[in-house]
């Protein structure tokens, strides 16, 4: 049958620049970057350095490496002191292009003006990763993380109108699973793009090529996937309006498939940014999203959804339920057994619902629960997760400021803005916002006062 798909029009973000037939002034010439300490620098993403031996040893000043690669020469001069680092995919892409640096040298695909591509359903190579978690702040500079960039084989193209193969949608699932990784060290101001690139499409595929019966639903169901990653990136980014259209496109299409999992969690994403706004409605298509997914469901997806009505349950004061919804995430989370769990409820185990308890206890304004929850799971969560671990040290902090421990809860933030610095996501700052307003009150203790301080600087 020929594909067709009724969803709503997203305009496609695009990374880097073309630059084809445009030769920097920054270029550096060929002979140095074959050189070993170069090309050593490039692999770890230690621009400092490269920037130190383009001036040295090319006679590129400062100022005309700031202005290719839209920087302050300050920050250039900065960078090539050897403090601070490049840890965004748009400023290393701008970075590689007016250098001209290949991108083999530093982890990325080939670049616009290495090899112009045309095609317009080329699927970019996809991160690549064995599950070990990096420091965000050494995730670029690390040559293992590269890989994360460019390691998978490109999928062949499938022109208008040709034969999608039975065997693509696995594939794509796969592909979508290994970028989902990048989701543990980046906020979604970072791969909002990547994955509404992704999704954009394999819609595409699905209006216009051909393809059985069962490969359209397989289709339908990795584009349901792939919407609510791009969704949740985009709420993690302050863009509510194209996550709530993502996230109701992946329900349709996930409804149109059949699988009735990723239709629960489609509902249980819109449920989680409805409840801000609207407790009632909220918590009514949290508990929608249980029951669409159904008792059948894998035992991961069972918690997950059962964890987000209780966040609902919680955030409109209804402690009893938020309670009872908690003990049925527990209960899921026993049922599983070593079953098979589908790649998008891998993060959710033991500690995941611990956390989510502790917050959901610091909503309720139940410090004497929350406070000693968050400390056990945040004891060994690990930095790497530096937007989450933000995230979650807010309602630690939150909840010590309404339990009256006020150094402690400007302790707390102090941390959790650490973390949050340089993350590509709104949320935490948003998160912290309400207890530095609290903190204010107490700004005449030098804890506190220090922990206001590093707000400011930061800001």
């Amino acid at each position: 049958m020929m594909g067709t798909l009724p969803l709503q029009g997203l305009a496609s973000g695009t990374t880097g620049c073309c630059m084809t037939g445009y030769q920097p002034p920054t270029a550096l010439p060929r002979a140095l970057l074959e050189r070993a300490d170069v090309r050593a620098a490039l692999s770890a993403h230690d621009f400092g350095a490269v920037f130190a031996l383009a001036r040295a040893e090319a006679g590129i000043s400062y100022a005309s490496i700031a202005a290719e690669c839209d920087m302050k020469p300050e920050r250039v001069g900065v960078l090539a002191r050897g403090r601070g680092s490049v840890t965004t995919f748009d400023k290393i892409a701008r970075i590689v292009d007016a250098l001209r640096v290949p991108g083999r040298m530093v982890g990325l695909a080939p670049r616009d003006w290495e090899a112009p591509v045309d095609e317009p359903h080329r699927y970019l190579p996809a991160p690549d990763v064995d599950g070990r978690a990096l420091p965000r702040r050494r995730f670029l500079k690390s040559s293992a993380a590269a890989g994360l960039v460019v390691s998978l084989p490109e999928l062949a193209r499938i022109p208008s109108g040709g034969r999608v193969s039975r065997h693509l949608p696995d594939r794509l699932r796969e592909r979508t699973a290994r970028l989902r990784r990048l989701d543990d060290v980046l906020g979604g101001g970072d791969t909002y793009r990547v994955y509404l690139g992704e999704y954009e499409r394999t819609r595409a595929l699905l209006r216009d090529a051909s393809y059985t019966e069962d490969t359209g639903r397989a289709l339908l169901s990795v584009l349901a996937e792939q919407a609510q990653q791009a969704g949740w990136a985009a709420f993690d980014n302050g863009s509510h309006a194209d996550a709530q259209s993502l996230y109701e496109a992946s329900h349709q299409a996930a409804a149109e498939a059949g699988d009735a999992a990723l239709a629960g969690n489609a509902l249980a994403f819109l449920a989680y940014q409805t409840v801000n706004g609207d407790q009632q409605a909220g918590v009514e298509i949290a508990a929608r999203s249980c029951a669409t997914a159904g008792p059948g469901a894998a035992a991961g997806v069972r918690a997950l959804l059962y964890e987000r009505l209780a966040w609902a349950c919680a955030v409109a004061g209804r402690a009893s339920d938020t309670e009872h919804a908690l003990e049925a995430a527990a209960a899921a989370l026993g049922d599983a057994d070593g079953q098979p769990q589908p790649d998008w409820v891998a993060w959710v185990d033991e500690t995941e619902l611990q956390i989510m308890t502790g917050r959901c206890w610091a909503e309720l304004r139940r410090p004497l629960r929350a406070v000693p929850v968050l400390e056990d799971a945040l004891a060994h969560y690990d930095d790497a997760h530096a937007r989450d671990k933000s995230l979650y040290l807010s309602w630690l902090a939150d909840s010590y400021v309404t339990a009256g421990e006020v150094e402690q809860a400007a302790a707390v933030t102090g941390r959790a803005l650490d973390l949050a610095a340089g993350v590509a996501s709104v949320r935490p700052r948003a998160r912290l916002a309400p207890v530095l307003r609290q903190l204010e009150e107490h700004q005449a203790l030098p804890d506190v006062a220090a922990t206001l301080d590093k707000a400011r600087a930061l800001a």
